[in-house]
């Protein structure tokens, strides 16, 4: 098999110039900027920095995180605070959908940390949060980035009844990293949330990272493994270490080589693969809600 180069990240002293960001613009952008300040409202595009901020706050996407900012999974990439979780926010619900209907956000992506201390998952909030946005913003359609609810079905089938346009749960990384990289999760248990999501009827999606240590075959193998359990959508975009602590990039993956997974995913059968070094989770959000 042969792949396309990559760069050891140990042989740069700074990110490749792919990987530079360019500073948000535009008259909804700004506009949506202006009613954040304004009322103080929290979006994850802003509090994770993202380098897509100012295109999807354009398109009228934004995504919004609940059920708090501490999480009791400590995975290797990822900067959110692992700890003891304060006590659920019942009036979140509302506080979300108040946010959106203030930024009239026209597709909501909604993500969460982990509770695994809660015997619901915290899947009786996520309930909630979606029927808020529904009663105050009827219009506005939805995407859930969800946990996989220890793999304790009845709660994942809570957000499922609610039917989000689309439910999203990310793989993260490839099986032979999942160990290292998402230590209290399971490769096997999120591909099994993936096709309960999808034999439910509903648009599924995931997410990979790159430059963790994968081979190309580690991602293909892992792509074939979505496709077989009904997912439409899959992103693929680079990994970037949030501080020195967190797990270190070994590879910066070259732009060819994400299209070189894109053209892969396509010709699997996926409806949309969103492959780039700056792809996110919620890259092109409101585009995957069409031609399912």
């Amino acid at each position: 098999m042969i792949e396309l180069p990559v760069i050891p990240a140990n042989q740069v002293q700074r990110k490749p110039d792919w990987l530079r960001v360019k500073l948000p613009v535009g008259k909804e952008y700004a506009h949506v900027r202006s009613l954040v300040d304004e009322h103080k409202l929290h979006t994850i595009c802003e509090s994770g920095n993202c380098p897509n901020m100012g295109e999807c706050w354009g398109a009228g996407t934004a995504t919004f995180m609940i059920l708090g900012n501490i999480c009791t999974r400590s995975c290797s990439f990822c900067a959110v605070a692992t700890g003891r979780p304060l006590a659920v926010d019942t009036d979140e619900p509302n506080r979300v959908a108040n946010s959106i209907k203030l930024m009239n956000v026209k597709h909501a992506v909604i993500t969460s940390v982990d509770r695994d201390d809660l015997k619901d998952g915290g899947s009786i909030i996520w309930a909630e949060t979606i029927k808020a946005i529904r009663r105050e913003s009827p219009q506005t359609t939805m995407e859930t980035l969800i946990p996989d609810f220890k793999g304790i079905w009845d709660n994942l089938y809570r957000v499922c009844e609610e039917k989000p346009e689309i439910i999203s749960h990310n793989i993260e990384t490839v099986r032979r990293l999942t160990k290292e990289v998402r230590i209290q999760a399971k490769y096997d248990r999120s591909m099994e949330c993936l096709k309960r999501i999808s034999d439910s009827g509903l648009r599924t999606k995931s997410g990979i990272m790159l430059g963790l240590g994968e081979k190309e075959e580690d991602v293909i193998e892992t792509l074939g493994d979505l496709k077989a359990n009904g997912v439409h959508v899959v992103t693929i975009g680079q990994y970037l270490q949030p501080t020195k602590n967190h797990h270190p990039v070994i590879d910066w993956i070259h732009p060819d080589q994400f299209l070189k997974y894109k053209q892969i995913g396509m010709e699997m059968g996926f409806k949309y693969v969103e492959s780039g070094p700056l792809v996110r989770s919620s890259y092109h959000a409101e585009k995957h809600l069409f031609d399912l």
